[in-house]
């Protein structure tokens, strides 16, 4: 199958995507993992996306695309992948098009994941982290510390990023609103939008969606 998945932030996407891909069996393809594998690797096309981020400035679309491009046009996803990130506005989800056109090759599915807002921004912002390993982390209401501010494994005080802040989660639900949400409509047009709940526990959201791609509804 090829997938693309699309949710707010906070609706549990990289959670989902890694269960989806493998269960699938098909390749997850993350707009993140595939610029640090490329920066990390010195291509030019990490080369030229790392100019752009040095300066502060926004990656441009093409450079996305081609770097996608690449990622799909590997032996381990001939058979399928899903996409996570990517598209990210209208923009991209056209170019997308055209890719899988020259190649043959259509969507199956566009995943996604519906959560309240307020639910989304009481996931982020409960988020604590772990200042001596940042794998620790621990949530306020649904997985709290048993000493608040202290880690339970480590012992190491407990945080808030900046990135969790409810005031940067609103601006990057506005952001996800803004430019993301588009492609939903977009993509409804080609009656390719499977949209689930992403609430409840992380087994039965992942039930949920391969039942929803499967019968496609």
């Amino acid at each position: 199958m090829r997938i693309v998945l699309v949710g707010p932030p906070g609706a549990g996407k990289g959670t989902q995507a890694t269960r989806l891909a493998e269960k699938l069996r098909i390749p997850h393809i993350s707009t993140g993992d595939l610029f640090r594998a490329n920066i990390s690797r010195q291509t030019e096309l990490g080369k030229l996306a790392k100019s752009y981020m040095d300066a502060g400035n926004l990656v441009p679309d093409e450079v996305t695309i081609a770097m996608a491009k690449d990622r799909m046009e590997q032996p381990d996803a001939e058979g399928g992948f899903l996409l996570d990130g990517f598209p990210r506005n209208v923009s991209q989800a056209g170019a997308l098009d055209e890719l899988l056109q020259t190649e043959g090759i259509k969507l199956d599915a566009v995943l996604d994941l519906e959560a309240p807002e307020d639910e989304v921004v009481k996931r982020i912002a409960g988020r604590r982290v772990c200042r001596n390993d940042s794998a620790h982390v621990f949530h306020a209401t649904y997985s709290p510390p048993k000493q608040e501010g202290v880690c339970d494994t480590c012992g190491g005080e407990l945080y808030q990023r900046d990135d969790d802040s409810e005031s940067t989660v609103r601006t990057r639900l506005e952001v996800y609103h803004t430019q993301t949400e588009p492609i939903i409509g977009y993509y409804r047009a080609q009656g390719l939008v499977v949209t689930i709940s992403a609430m409840g526990p992380v087994d039965e959201v992942t039930t949920r969606a391969l039942e929803a791609l499967k019968s496609g509804k």
